[in-house]
């Protein structure tokens, strides 16, 4: 099932966002259903799309309807609570197997971003410690933690705003590729986060947005939640991004990001790794805004971080006309990894990383991480 909105009647998400529609919610009780903003038909159509199943929500991930590591990752929890729903009558044993199954099968679906298999285990850990004595009571506690999940992601992008808004020079300019702001998260964003800050602190500046090809999520998306938010913003091809890096029009690059190593390394989308190097080559400071649930510290390097490789048509034309010819292949990876050293700091809900070194992360995260 699926329904359409115009954006001026779709519910305000507060935090100066205007009427942008909400990224995903739950919609109705324990037999409701996952309410997703179908991001491949912005900016030009707002259309949901209802999910009621694991199979649901793992389509509207893989193909991007979803998308966004912290929006992928409530997305999972609450697909997993879907994907279990039908056997809450079964014995608990049972329950907790099926519940492993499913979680197994989401995880599968996008491996780069680290947040989908952390909300999903976050869940997983309620079905496991839960005394109560039946699946029934289990899979409601396991909603419970799905709720919350997106519950924290609001407060969360809020605090990552406000540890980073002072970075937006005022009166300068802003560039961020893809796009991290609320349309990839259930709150207002992450790199973008600190720009909605900043604006309503009276800041005034220019955000460039790179186009981001393949999938355009920068002019599509950045731009659109940008300009609903009454943002200045400008988008330019992802070629031009160095060129204007180097004419001084650039004080600042911020990005987000779909997974952390224990040295500092970052994956986000394609097209990041050269944005660092113009910015260290120009002297620009380069910035990664990132809730602490992107750090894997499993990984001790990026070269360990998978890399998603996604279907050649996208490179090769996407949005229904083919512009390669047929016969060439194409190269399609979807995000690449920036090296630590690159980084002048990473901002999360609870302040800044910088340096971004190892031993500085794990102090920063503490004696648990």
């Amino acid at each position: 099932m699926a329904t359409k909105h115009d954006i001026e009647s779709s519910r305000s998400r507060g935090h100066g966002l205007g009427t942008l529609p909400s990224t995903l919610e739950w919609v109705g009780d324990s037999d409701g259903v996952l309410r997703l903003l179908d991001q491949t038909l912005l900016p030009h159509e707002v259309h949901f799309r209802d999910c009621s199943s694991a199979e649901h929500v793992w389509e509207a991930i893989r193909v991007l309807c979803v998308r966004g590591a912290p929006a992928i990752g409530v997305a999972g929890a609450y697909g997993l609570c879907l994907g279990t729903r039908a056997f809450r009558e079964e014995a608990l044993p049972a329950f907790r197997d099926k519940v492993s199954e499913v979680a197994a099968y989401l995880r599968s679906c996008r491996p780069t971003a680290v947040n989908l298999a952390w909300a999903i285990d976050r869940v997983c850990e309620v079905a496991a410690a839960d005394t109560a004595g039946s699946a029934k009571e289990t899979w409601e506690a396991m909603l419970r933690e799905a709720h919350r999940l997106a519950r924290d992601d609001v407060d969360t992008c809020r605090r990552i705003g406000e540890a980073g808004a002072d970075l937006i020079p005022d009166g300068g300019g802003v560039l961020t590729h893809c796009n991290a702001g609320a349309l990839a998260t259930v709150g207002c964003g992450t790199a973008l986060s600190l720009m909605y800050v900043a604006h309503e602190r009276g800041r005034r500046f220019r955000v460039y947005a790179d186009e981001t090809r393949p999938l355009l999520q920068g002019a599509r998306l950045t731009a659109f939640e940008l300009d609903v938010a009454g943002i200045d913003v400008r988008v330019l091809c992802d070629g031009a991004a160095a060129s204007l890096i180097a004419s001084g029009a650039v004080q600042l690059v911020v990005v987000g990001a779909d997974r952390v190593a224990a040295n500092g390394d970052t994956a986000n989308k394609i097209g990041t790794y050269g944005l660092a190097l113009a910015a260290r080559q120009h002297g620009v400071p380069f910035y990664v805004a990132a809730p602490l649930s992107t750090f894997d510290l499993s990984l001790a390097s990026g070269s360990e971080i998978p890399i998603e490789q996604r279907d050649e048509d996208e490179v090769r034309g996407g949005f229904g006309r083919h512009l390669v010819p047929s016969a060439v292949r194409c190269h399609n990876p979807a995000f690449d990894v920036t090296p630590a050293e690159l980084i002048t700091g990473i901002v999360t809900e609870i302040g800044l990383v910088q340096p971004v070194t190892s031993p500085r992360i794990r102090g920063f995260l503490g004696p648990e991480a």
